[in-house]
């Protein structure tokens, strides 16, 4: 890479031609990439090729640069510092994913499901829960997560009670949305069936919901990553991914911070990737499932 800089100081005269050429072989790659046709994982290696070369020219641009490590250091000195510091970040994935995020995740989403079948069920339940409903989603993060600390201690079940302040009302509002999407023909056959409710919500009305509910799931999904993380800016123990951000970015170990970093995307993009595939295995009959 040394030979890419000049007397100067710069990079040498050939070096912006070439990393044109190159940006030229890498968006046709991509594009002969996607507009391959049939298998379901044309899609995946899509991204997979897009995201590879964004690294390419992130390591090329940052080292022929000579990028100080403080603003952006290289994607392999990110790397390496994930591989040296592996324990410590599979510990704050720990504490982070799979205690607080899955954990309010679940909460959040189960609380917001079963209020919205009960205010279906009680439409009188509409005018006083929903109004107190919409006031959870205004509440700001920076606000509630001191006071979450102060009640429930600086371990996860603070980052947790967060978690399930922000991905209530995003399911209460689609799970509703979601009941009244069946047709009214086939409601009205259900009536003339004497269906009971239980049995309409369970043949109908829940099945064409699906779609309402998947959507919420996933929005929640990265809602409820985003708002551990950074519920642990404000107090949490010696581990987790917003603890090891801020601590180690005080530090000025930026490697470490974008190996946090990196773990948070992946386990945020892998959980969408999962609800997608249940999404189409439970509602695979859906058009809006099937067109995908």
């Amino acid at each position: 890479m040394n030979e890419v800089v000049s007397v100067s100081g710069g990079v040498a005269p050939w070096f912006w031609p070439a990393m044109l050429g190159l940006a030229l072989v890498a968006g046709y790659s991509v594009y002969r990439m996607a507009a391959l046709q049939g298998a379901r994982w044309v899609g995946m290696a899509t991204a997979a090729l897009f995201g590879a070369w964004v690294l390419v020219f992130w390591e090329i641009l940052v080292r022929a640069l000579d990028v100080p490590r403080v603003l952006l250091p290289a994607p392999s000195l990110v790397l390496a510092s994930m591989a040296e510091h592996g324990p410590k970040l599979w510990g704050d994935f720990v504490q982070t994913v799979l205690k607080a995020v899955l954990i309010g995740w679940s909460l959040g989403c189960g609380l917001g499901f079963g209020v919205a079948v009960a205010i279906d069920r009680l439409p009188f339940l509409q005018r006083g829960l929903l109004p107190v409903a919409s006031l959870t989603s205004a509440i700001p993060l920076v606000g509630v997560a001191p006071i979450a600390v102060m009640w429930f201690g600086f371990e996860w079940p603070s980052k947790a009670a967060v978690v399930v302040l922000m991905t209530f009302f995003p399911m209460l509002v689609s799970t509703l949305a979601g009941l009244k999407a069946s047709g009214k023909l086939e409601r009205e056959l259900m009536y003339s069936y004497a269906a009971s409710y239980t049995r309409t919500l369970l043949a109908l009305r829940l099945p064409a919901a699906l779609p309402f509910i998947f959507g919420a799931l996933k929005v929640n999904a990265t809602l409820a990553l985003i708002g551990a993380i950074v519920a642990e800016f404000f107090g949490s123990p010696t581990s987790g991914l917003g603890f090891r951000i801020s601590t180690e970015a005080a530090r000025m170990n930026m490697s470490l911070v974008w190996g946090a970093i990196v773990v948070a995307a992946v386990t945020g993009s892998l959980a969408y990737a999962l609800l997608v595939q249940l999404e189409r295995r439970a509602a695979f009959w859906h058009p809006s499932v099937r067109e995908g």
